[in-house]
Parts: C-alpha cells; sequence; structure tokens
C-alpha cells in the first residue's frame, strides 16, 4: 500500500443540507443542473475519502541496508536493496520493493574489499579531494550513513554542503561505481521531507538524472528512476519541473517487454508520482504521452505493476469533468472495473478509488461506469472484510445515486439495495456514512415508485437507527431523507401507513428525542417532521392503532 503526504480537506455541511426539509421530488426525476449539483456536492462534502489524505501509497521511498554492521555483508549482498516506506496508519502491511541482485554483472559490481570508516569531516575533506579512491569511499560512507533504517542524518549531510559535489559524480560516465553510489546516496536525500528534496533539486539534480535514465548500466538507470520517483513525488512544483526537464519521453522509453520487473515496478511508481496532484493538474502532453503506457501496464501479470499503474489512473480522473473524459477516451474503463474484482488488496484499492472518481462526474461519464459493469462488482465490494473497501465501495454508489432516475433503476435492478441495507445496518460507521448519502441520493433523485422500492428493501430501520449516531451531519442527512420519503408518501396517499411504519421502528421515539438535540438545525429538523407528520389527527391515529 502507499501513503501520501498531502493534506485532506475538512469535510463541509452540504448546500443541500442547509435547504428546508421537504424538498418536493419530481417522480420521473430531477433536472439534469439539479443531478451535476447534487453529485457536486458530494464531492465537496466528500466524507473522508478522495480528498481526505490518500494513506494507501508510499509517496517517497528510500534504499535500506539492513544490516548494521556492514563490515560482515558481502559485496554481493550489498546489492540486495529494498526500498523502505512505513505502512500508512490502520494498514496491516509495510510496503516493500525488493531489487534484483541480477541486475548487476560483474564488471559492474562493487569492488569494495574492505568498508572504511569516515567521519563527517573526512567525508568533507575526501568528497572535495581529487583522489578517486578516497571519492568513492566517502560516497560509500554517505550513502551508508543515510540508508540506515531509523534516523538517517538527512540533515547533517546536507549540512556539509556536499550535494553539488555528489551531483557532479553523477556525470562521471568512467566511474559506475562512484556514479551508483552518488545516485543512492542523492535517492535517500531525496527520500526526505521537502526541504530535504529541495536541496537535491537546488543541487542540480534533475537534469543530470534524467540523462542518467539513458545510463548503459541498468542499475545506475534504475537508480535514477528512483531518485526522480522521489523529487516528483514531493508535490507538483517538482512533478512540473522534472515534466519540463523532458523526463517523459526516455523514462517511457524504459518500458519493455525485456525490462526486469522489479524496474518495471519503479519506472511505474515514478510514473504514478508523474500523474498525482492537481493543482495544477500535470500537463496534459505528459498525460496523453503517459497513459497508453499504462494501458499496457495494467496488463502486466505483477501485481505491484497492475497496482501502481491503477493510483496511476486514480490520480488522472481525480479531477474536472474534461480529466475525467481523457482517461475515458483511452477505453481504459472496463479493464479497470475488471481489477475492482480483483482478490488483491494493493489492485482492488486504487481500481475502486479511479472508478469512484469516474461516477463523480457527468452522468455519461458515471453511464459509462456503469455500461464497464461497474454495478456487478459492487455488491462485493460493499460486503467486503475490509471496512475501508466497504466504505469506498459505499462512495461510489452513492455518487451512482446521485444520478438521474434512469441510473437509479439500473442500482434496483442489479441487487444493490440489500447490500446496501446491510451496510447501514451493521457497517463500520464511516461506511455507514457513506450509506446514509447512498441512500439520501436516491430519495432526491428516485421517481415515487423507487422510493418505494426502497423502502420494502428494509432501509427504514437501520437508517432510523442512526439517528443515535453522534455525527449532526448524518442525523441531518437522515431527516431529510426521512422528509423525502413522507413527500414520496403524499403523493400514493400514504403518509398515514409511512407514520405507523416509523412509529413501529421506535422511529418516532427517536426523532423526538432530537428535539433535544445540542444542534439547533438538528432540533429544527426533527421539529419540522414531527409538527408535519406527528401531530393533531396523525396522533390520534397512531393511538387508535397501538
Amino acid at each position: 500500500m502507499r501513503q501520501f503526504k498531502n493534506k485532506g480537506k475538512n469535510a463541509a455541511v452540504s448546500t443541500h443540507l442547509c435547504q428546508p426539509l421537504g424538498i418536493a421530488l419530481e417522480p420521473m426525476g430531477e433536472s439534469v443542473c439539479w443531478q451535476e449539483d447534487l453529485r457536486r456536492q458530494r464531492v465537496e462534502v466528500n466524507v473522508e475519502l478522495r480528498k481526505a489524505k490518500k494513506d494507501e501509497q508510499i509517496l517517497k521511498r528510500r534504499n535500506i541496508s539492513f544490516s548494521l554492521m556492514e563490515e560482515n555483508v558481502s559485496p554481493e549482498d550489498k546489492r540486495n536493496e529494498v526500498s523502505a516506506g512505513c505502512s500508512a496508519p490502520g494498514q496491516d502491511q509495510c510496503c516493500s520493493l525488493c531489487r534484483s541482485p541480477g541486475l548487476f554483472s560483474d564488471s559492474e559490481s562493487l569492488s569494495v574489499t574492505q568498508i572504511v570508516q569516515f567521519s563527517l569531516e573526512e567525508i568533507v575533506e575526501a568528497v572535495n579531494g581529487s583522489n578517486e579512491e578516497l571519492q568513492l569511499q566517502a560516497t560509500q560512507a554517505t550513502r551508508r550513513m543515510l540508508s540506515r533504517q531509523k534516523e538517517p542524518p538527512i540533515n547533517q549531510i546536507i549540512n556539509l554542503g556536499i550535494i553539488p559535489r555528489l551531483v557532479e559524480f553523477l556525470t562521471c560516465a568512467d566511474n559506475a561505481s562512484l556514479q551508483f553510489e552518488a545516485a543512492w546516496a542523492l535517492t535517500n536525500i531525496a527520500a526526505g521531507n521537502s526541504d530535504h528534496t529541495k536541496a537535491v533539486v537546488e543541487g542540480g539534480a534533475i537534469p543530470a538524472f534524467i540523462s542518467l535514465l539513458s545510463s548503459p548500466h541498468m542499475h545506475i538507470s534504475e537508480q535514477s528512476v528512483w531518485a526522480l520517483g522521489n523529487i516528483a513525488g514531493d508535490g507538483p512544483l517538482y512533478r512540473d519541473a522534472l515534466i519540463n526537464c523532458s523526463v517523459v519521453p526516455p523514462l517511457l522509453a524504459l518500458v519493455s517487454p525485456v525490462t526486469p520487473v522489479a524496474f518495471l515496478r519503479n519506472i511505474t511508481w515514478t510514473l504514478s508520482n508523474l500523474c498525482r496532484n492537481k493543482n495544477p493538474y500535470p500537463p496534459l502532453d505528459a498525460v496523453n504521452k503517459i497513459l497508453p503506457v499504462l494501458i499496457c501496464l495494467m496488463e502486466h501479470e505483477d501485481k505491484e505493476i497492475i497496482s501502481d499503474s491503477c493510483w496511476a489512473v486514480s490520480y488522472l480522473t481525480d479531477g474536472s469533468n474534461d480529466r475525467i473524459q481523457i482517461v475515458l477516451d483511452t477505453g481504459i474503463l472496463p479493464r479497470v472495473v475488471e481489477l475492482m474484482a480483483s482478490p488483491e488488496l494493493i489492485i482492488m484499492t486504487p481500481a475502486l478509488r479511479a472508478i469512484g472518481n469516474v461516477v463523480t462526474g457527468t452522468d455519461e461519464q458515471t453511464q459509462a461506469a456503469i455500461d464497464a459493469g461497474v454495478l456487478a462488482v459492487l455488491p462485493c465490494l460493499l460486503r467486503h472484510a475490509k471496512p475501508t473497501i466497504q466504505k469506498e465501495a459505499a462512495w461510489t454508489l452513492s455518487n451512482i445515486a446521485a444520478g438521474p432516475c434512469q441510473q437509479i433503476q439500473q442500482l434496483i435492478t442489479c441487487g444493490l439495495l440489500p447490500p446496501l441495507v446491510e451496510l447501514l445496518d451493521k457497517g463500520d460507521f464511516k461506511a455507514q456514512k457513506e450509506a446514509v448519502w447512498a441512500v439520501a441520493n436516491f430519495t432526491t433523485g428516485g421517481t415515487v415508485e423507487q422510493m418505494v422500492e426502497l423502502v420494502r428493501s428494509g432501509v427504514l430501520k437501520p437508517l432510523l437507527n442512526l439517528l443515535l449516531a453522534k455525527d449532526s451531519k448524518t442525523i441531518l442527512i437522515i431527516l431529510d431523507t426521512i422528509s423525502n420519503l413522507f413527500l414520496a408518501a403524499e403523493k400514493l396517499g400514504e403518509t398515514d401507513r409511512l407514520c405507523l411504519l416509523v412509529e413501529e421502528l421506535d422511529g418516532l421515539e427517536k426523532i423526538e428525542a432530537l428535539q433535544t438535540h445540542e444542534n439547533n438545525t438538528v432540533y429544527r429538523a426533527a421539529l419540522n417532521i414531527i409538527e408535519k407528520y406527528f401531530s393533531g389527527e396523525v396522533c390520534e391515529l397512531l393511538l387508535f392503532f397501538i
């Protein structure tokens, strides 16, 4: 799984919730304008999902030496490098990417007969000196310090002022070992925070690393890909700096049927970072060059390559409708939907995110996802063992439910109501909140007949039970939904019947209790329903039946 640094937005109360309870429903759905507004409101509110911290991805990766006593490690063992990144909060495992020792030929191996210990002062003297052997040993010592698993001394190394010299070593084409060690050290510096990455960029590393993409030594080329991925992962500023320096063509040229899998993983990950961020979006020219390669990579048999390809697509669909359409025009959607059904969580998660992004678009874009088969996959995902998958599946469903009544009917026909009701009843609360949104959108855009089908599915009981939640926003959405159901009942002349059903499910008691709620908006919404539907003659009728 991969982890991001970008901060999410705080959820804000939808303008939909600020309207008076009892919005009138049209029997055959709302206007296109209203549906677009509703879906856009879902994007703005977006309960802790797409605009929240995307904590499934590792944004930057360090090259780690696992041995604390490298004196006891053979040069061959030292070629087994691992990219390390802490797993995201709540995730089960740390994402590791093992680099193949087979990337080195005998002529390219690091000819180190013994490990030489250097102090920081000695590193500065040797790196700035003219003795090539001491330069290599000092650079290796720097790399080893930066490859510690815990607390690498990145700031101390930067403060030595040797980054420009390490960048200069990248140009030493006649000394592959020195190039590689310098590239590795700079990669690990760039894997730090933004200030660390800035130090590498301002040291002139970008053009040097791009040049090394074409190195005759594969291990040097791969290390350069890794470094560029870290730089791109820092944010849109350096992402665009790389693109403006023409990083895309030589990077894409490395993708071929004979590229080793470990190398291809790094390339795909770096491409995904070049697709990330939307303030601003990646340049269209770069996107159009990368997309065809991503389509090919999504067909690869390696699950990490597929996963990072899906993450790239999820970034490219996380934006305006025009950006979504660029991805859809490639014909990639059926493959992404297919990958949503993958048993591999690292593939399912980004594929689901990508489809979730697509259905925040226009009705036509949402229909493209439906036509690609998304509704056949969603029931299993709503019942998935992982609450995060349930939550994202419910989010996706809620945005489809924000469409016209024809799309809502497809939800019903494909059997989405039973798993939706199950999630409302027994799901994780974050997933339940998304399910509440799905029901709310359903009652806003659905026909009277579709709302009858919704009630028949058993949605009322878990919906009313969630009025006990402590989240005011969720309570308001539920009260708004109940009001919409009563409006539909009025059109059918079934208001009394719905009142009885709400009472039988202990809903009236819960709504009455909300009149003492600390949130004044909740109080007024509850009072509105009680005064309109549970007072006067209605109450007398209830007493008669009870």
